[in-house]
Order: C-alpha cells, then sequence, then structure tokens
C-alpha cells in the first residue's frame, strides 16, 4: 500500500509517516519511482509506536525497543531479556518528571494564593469568558 492508504489505515498524518521513516522505526519499500510502499505488518507498527509515544516515550528510545516488542490481544509484550529493565527505567524518568512539574504547580498555587483578591477575581472571570 502506499503512503496515503497508511495514512487513512492508521489515521496518522502522511508527514507524520515520512518522519517515524527518518526516525528508523518505518522501513517502507522504495519503488523505482520513488513511491514507498508499506505491507500490512506497517500498520501494526504504526499503531505500536502510537501507543509507546502515548506512554511518553521518545521516538529515540521506540527505536531501540520496538523490534522486541510483539502484540499479543491487543497489548505489546517484550520480547528481549533488557527491555523490561529499560522500560522500568523509562518509568522512573516519567516518575521524575511528574514530581517535578507537581512541584512546579504547587510553587504556581503559592503565588497566586498570594494575589489580591480583586487581581485573582480578574483572572478568573478573564479565563471563564475566554
Amino acid at each position: 500500500m502506499r503512503i496515503g492508504e497508511l495514512s487513512r489505515r492508521t489515521g496518522v498524518h502522511e508527514r507524520l509517516l515520512r518522519y517515524y521513516e527518518e526516525q528508523r522505526l518505518l522501513h517502507p519499500v522504495r519503488r523505482p519511482s520513488g513511491y514507498r510502499e508499506y505491507g500490512e505488518a506497517d500498520v501494526h507498527i504504526v499503531r505500536r509506536i502510537r501507543s509507546l509515544l502515548a506512554a511518553g516515550l521518545s521516538t529515540a528510545t521506540i527505536a531501540t525497543i520496538l523490534p522486541c516488542l510483539r502484540d499479543e490481544d491487543e497489548r505489546l509484550v517484550p520480547t528481549c531479556p533488557d527491555l523490561v529493565g529499560d522500560l522500568l527505567k523509562e518509568r522512573a524518568r516519567i516518575s521524575r518528571a511528574i514530581t517535578d512539574l507537581q512541584t512546579s504547580r504547587s510553587a504556581l498555587d503559592d503565588v497566586i494564593a498570594a494575589a489580591p483578591a480583586d487581581i485573582a477575581e480578574r483572572a478568573r472571570g478573564a479565563l471563564t469568558t475566554g
């Protein structure tokens, strides 16, 4: 199938599919005409990529772990011995980022709470109207 068909079947824009190819996540066959040719397996690969991106992984990380995953009953299952350890490290990185964001939000809450009542009320009104 050509890139337009892959885009329709996966809901991923053609430009993003080309980016996945640049990141070595997809490996379409090139026709003599220069057109990319994708197989049925690429539909599943794009879905895996989207799931892993939604899980907070970078495309660089996905490129290293993608060959070590298979689909099983709508789940991604690790197949390489070191993959679970790598995924635990990624999970820890995401947990640290969440903690950092919560700390930042708390600091903002403190600053917002210190605002004079009239300023805070105007700001809240602006948020609800616009």
